[in-house]
């Protein structure tokens, strides 16, 4: 009997925030409030599993493209003015930013 092979691919290409890609490959990051950390991981944990920006739309994300940029930049909603946006293209998420909007 021959298994079937299954080949991961990681989304997530580029972060813009160096403190957002720490969390990301290590975990934590001393510049994220630890409050926010386990909400922007599951932001990212998505992010990295989605085949298309729209697959981001899931409930209590408060996801939508932001109006203005060429390409086209998404936001996921964390906490009250934090989010994580980014553009994706091509099957890939790029410039992955934590951003204070208020």
């Amino acid at each position: 009997m021959c298994k079937a092979l299954h080949y991961t691919t990681t989304v997530i290409k580029t972060f813009r925030n160096k403190a957002l890609a720490e969390l990301w490959s290590q975990g934590t990051s001393r510049k994220i409030d630890k409050r926010l950390g386990q909400r922007i991981m599951r932001r990212l944990d998505a992010l990295d599993r989605a085949l298309s920006a729209k697959d981001m739309d899931i409930p209590g994300f408060d996801f939508h493209a932001l109006r203005g940029f060429r390409p086209k930049r998404y936001t996921l909603h964390i906490n009250g003015p934090w989010c994580v946006t980014f553009a994706f293209r091509d099957g890939d998420a790029f410039d992955v930013d934590l951003e204070q909007y208020h």
